[in-house]
């Protein structure tokens, strides 16, 4: 089984939108600062050419970011973007872009900052997995040499495919706002898949999908999340014995293997619980669970609610 295996599962699993909002074209010195997100919100910042230092003063850490450069807050945490001067910015000014975008410019004379901004929109309950199992800050760099070369001049696949949101969003073509949300969505899977595949992956689960020994094991559980699974199944499936496994795993991922599993069940089981044909027992059954009791308590346990509760919620919001 490849790593696309484990992410097209998870992708399938929870539903992602994208939403591009603002176009940030700025001439230092610039600041703008984001709140803290809602719980099913990721914001997200692509730097199409120029320089931005993002900072997260929760955290107290600070990161710049080229032309190129993708970055994901999947914690949805409060951050600041500035160029880096610590000269004061002048205003912004907004106004209707084209594309549909809201285009966000000021009067300063330095270097300039051409940016995209947005967010994707988790249905819930997922957002807990993405937040559990992800980095606070996720930076994808698509140009190589971290240099100021324009982004439409790259090669790599991911950089042509934020080239072409670039594209999009300069234009008033017809559908472009559609489009635009539509490449937002795909940006956000690609994102997972070059950080997994990268050789510092991040500690989580794109880290626990890029190792080579551990990758048989998640994709299993997400390939087959209902088969009972014991920990010796899962070593083996990886060349391990149970106890190197279990290190390994915990190390890796910062929980688990167990807690991965039941995360994924309880995720699918929100998925199942949503249609009106499956009664509780017939979804406990489909994720693995022959004891509808303790399904019931893990579902509660991770969920913050009861399968009757999010079942009630689920078609309320529909």
């Amino acid at each position: 089984m490849s790593q696309v295996d484990w992410l097209s599962h998870l992708l399938q699993m929870i539903t992602i939108t994208g939403r591009l909002e603002v176009r940030c074209a700025y001439g230092a010195p610039w600041r703008v600062a984001w709140d803290q997100s809602a719980a099913h919100e990721i914001p997200y910042h692509v730097v199409l050419k120029g320089r931005a230092i993002i900072e997260d003063p929760e955290t107290e850490t600070a990161t710049e970011l080229v032309g190129g450069d993708i970055v994901l807050l999947p914690h949805g945490s409060a951050h600041v973007l500035h160029d880096g001067s610590g000269h004061a910015p002048g205003p912004t000014y907004e106004r209707q872009g084209s594309a549909g975008l809201t285009l966000s410019e000021n009067d300063g004379q330095g270097e300039r900052l051409d940016m995209l901004c947005g967010r994707f929109l988790i249905g819930p309950p997922h957002d807990r997995l993405i937040r559990n199992y992800l980095p606070t800050n996720l930076v994808v760099r698509t140009m190589e040499g971290h240099g100021e070369t324009d982004i439409g001049s790259a090669s790599n696949h991911l950089a042509s495919f934020v080239g072409l949101m670039r594209s999009e969003s300069t234009g008033d073509k017809v559908g472009g706002y559609a489009i635009l949300n539509a490449l937002s969505s795909a940006l956000f899977m690609l994102v997972l898949r070059e950080a997994s595949e990268s050789e510092q992956a991040p500690a989580g689960l794109l880290a626990l999908a890029g190792h080579p020994r551990l990758a048989p094991a998640i994709s299993a559980m997400f390939a087959d999340p209902a088969r009972s699974w014991s920990l010796p199944d899962l070593a083996a499936l990886c060349s391990m014995s149970r106890a190197t496994f279990m290190r390994h795993f915990q190390d890796t991922l910062g929980r688990s293997a167990i807690d991965l599993l039941t995360d994924i069940r309880m995720s699918l089981a929100a998925n199942e619980l949503k249609k009106p044909t499956m009664t509780t027992e017939a979804v406990a059954e489909s994720v693995g669970y022959q004891s509808v009791s303790s399904f019931r308590r893990l579902f509660a346990d991770r969920m913050g609610m009861t399968p009757g509760q999010w079942r009630r919620l689920a078609r309320q919001g529909q």
